[in-house]
């Protein structure tokens, strides 16, 4: 198929043309398809193993008999709870469909052709496709023992940037910038560019000097707070994540948000999660013996790593990824290349239950040796 066969292709917005559809990790389904093999485990989508809270069942099933009617557009019972739960007014609240449809929100809003904007070697892949999907220009900042070098991104900061991107912590690579760093970075902004902090990892961060850029708030108009669902809370198949920030933002972000983008159960399940603060404690304990227990793996086996405060964690194995990542498939194991990170030698492995991270480890031993 092409624009001979086809003309009305080429009236498609120009900045489609060179962009690659975003790559989810490889579902068991349709592994043990392919293979046809069983019992695999997938340690490639960063999801919570343990699952959402047995209270966020309790609420879908309360909510069931109701599905023949359109949620609640305006999410009120969520947004005043998030904003409770932040401490800001329920119209500093933007409800998306996953946190990256807030990130799409603020490219729609802020961004055209002629304006820029900034995000670092080896972030999101969100960040670029959202800016090429609306005719913007993306510059790259060089990154920094893998994480974000904000000397290298102020320098790239010119008259026609509006949207800053932040991961952090970053994905893929598990770095983090530090509080001072990232204060001082956003109050040299110009009052023309919006930044936005992709908080979607926060509640695993265990490093003091870590920053909750929610506290920003009040300091910085121009502050964008991403966060999600679908990670330590263990939502990611009901998608459902929110943006925080000055209201005048909001009220431009819901102008363009889609109706009813976050379903019903979305909504009652994250209202239910937000309540059980004892699950994400569990699932963060669980997390933090599992990077342990990946790391010490990588090193008896002689693999660098990048360090990380995720629920994941980024590996060098000393070659080309992917046939390394072709044959732990085999084995039955699911796990990221990132190569289109710029990390070709790279694979992500999503932190599992300890029996999948064990497994995991083991099969990598035996495809390395082979």
């Amino acid at each position: 198929m092409n624009q001979v066969d086809h003309p009305f292709l080429a009236l498609a917005a120009p900045g489609l043309a060179g962009l690659t559809p975003y790559q989810p990790g490889k579902p068991i389904s349709e592994l043990e398809r392919e293979l046809g093999i069983r019992d695999s485990i997938k340690l490639a989508s960063n999801e919570n193993p343990l699952g959402p809270s047995p209270r966020v069942a309790e609420a879908i099933r309360a909510a069931l008999p109701e599905l023949g009617r359109y949620p609640d557009g305006g999410g009120y019972e969520l947004r005043a709870a998030l904003a409770a739960h932040h401490g800001v007014s329920p119209a500093a609240i933007t409800l998306g469909n996953g946190s990256n449809d807030c990130l799409d929100l603020v490219a729609r809003v802020f961004l055209q052709p002629g304006s820029e904007s900034l995000f670092s070697a080896h972030a999101f892949a969100v960040y670029p496709i959202s800016t090429q999907a609306v005719g913007a220009t993306a510059r790259v900042a060089p990154a920094r023992d893998y994480g974000h070098d904000l000397d290298a991104m102020a320098a790239l900061v010119n008259d026609q940037t509006r949207v800053v991107w932040i991961a952090n912590p970053n994905n893929p690579t598990g770095t983090w910038v530090a509080a001072d760093a990232l204060h001082a970075f956003i109050a040299g902004l110009p009052a023309t560019c919006v930044v936005v902090v992709d908080e979607a990892y926060v509640e695993y961060v265990e490093t003091p000097d870590y920053p909750d850029a929610t506290r920003w708030l009040d300091d910085f108009p121009n502050l964008i707070v991403t966060r999600t669902f679908s990670k330590a809370h263990g939502l990611a198949a009901l998608r459902v994540g929110y943006a925080i920030s000055d209201p005048a933002i909001a009220d431009l972000l819901n102008r363009v948000r889609q109706p009813f983008n976050v379903n019903s159960l979305a909504q009652v399940a994250a209202l239910a999660s937000l309540s059980d603060a004892d699950h994400i404690a569990r699932h963060v304990a669980m997390n933090r013996a599992g990077l342990t227990q990946l790391t010490e793996g990588f090193v008896r086996l002689g693999l660098a790593f990048i360090p990380s405060v995720g629920n994941f964690v980024t590996v060098d194995v000393g070659r080309l990824a992917a046939p390394i990542n072709d044959a732990l498939l085999r084995e039955g194991c699911i796990v990221r290349p990132v190569a289109n990170y710029g990390l070709p030698n790279h694979l992500r492995i999503t932190v599992g239950l300890e029996a999948e991270n064990a497994r995991l480890l083991a099969a990598l031993e035996k495809v390395l040796a082979q």
